[in-house]
């Protein structure tokens, strides 16, 4: 069984940031494969452990980003392909679904997986339009992935449950964070990462012209996020403090 695994490189949460006059600044030496595409990585790993099969990862970013590119080839990769796009911060999610959709135009694969978002925006939407660009049967938010039958079992959370989806080849998914806990490359891992192919696409070989690749959205500035405001302590009797928080759940806030 063939999977892609699309990653991207963003930056460590972990890693200072601030906002100064509408404009983040944060550390960009300090910068990560996405957690949701390692778990994803980690997945298809696992599956392809079990079936015999082939795990290439795909990268949408910076010359820089070969990095992060070598971290999922040590996790155990077979090999990657690197789409070098410059000034990435400028591009949104359907910018990165139509580059995406060009590379995997004429490819042949069993699954594409995606993590369900990424760390630096939280918009969740790459994942889900690539499919619709490749005509993919789809579905979002794994926790947990199976083979049975040749067929993709998903085990994906939905607001009030979680939901079995099964997924002939060839199709797409978006896995959650939640799903595993993916493995720390090892020395030899590393080792071998160096060794292992990947190639280099530069947009142009693509065929795509950068007029159609504008984004849809635009970020216009970064604000601080406002402080909560205290709550309210009451002090009394059970039965006078219940009564009290009812009437204001009621009154005040609408809620009963």
């Amino acid at each position: 069984m063939k999977f892609y695994v699309c990653i991207k490189q963003v930056p460590d949460i972990d890693a200072p940031i601030q906002i100064k006059d509408g404009k983040l600044i944060q550390d960009t030496d300090r910068m990560v494969l996405n957690a949701y595409d390692a778990s994803a990585v980690e997945e298809a790993l696992v599956l392809t452990e079990e079936t015999d099969g082939e795990v290439e990862v795909v990268l949408v970013g910076p010359s820089k980003a070969k990095e992060t590119i070598r971290k999922a080839l040590a996790m155990g990769a077979d090999k990657a392909s690197h789409i070098v796009l410059e000034g990435e911060d400028t591009y949104d999610s359907a910018t990165y679904a139509k580059i995406l959709a060009k590379f995997f135009e004429d490819k042949e694969y069993d699954v594409i997986a995606c993590g369900k978002q990424s760390q630096d925006t939280d918009a969740g939407l790459a994942g889900s339009m690539l499919a619709e660009h490749l005509n993919l049967p789809y579905t979002t938010n794994a926790v947990g992935l199976s083979i049975e039958d040749g067929k993709l079992v998903v085990k994906r959370q939905g607001d009030s449950g979680q939901e079995i989806i099964e997924l002939p080849p060839s199709c797409l998914v978006t896995c959650s964070n939640d799903m595993n806990e993916p493995r720390i490359p090892s020395l030899k891992g590393i080792m071998q990462s160096k060794r292992k192919p990947m190639e280099t696409i530069e947009l142009s070989d693509l065929g795509i012209e950068e007029d159609n690749l504008s984004p849809k959205t635009k970020v216009t500035g970064y604000m601080e996020k406002p402080e909560r405001e205290p709550g309210q302590k009451f002090e009394g009797e059970p039965e006078e403090l219940a009564q009290k928080v009812a009437t204001l759940l009621d009154e005040e806030a609408n809620v009963i």
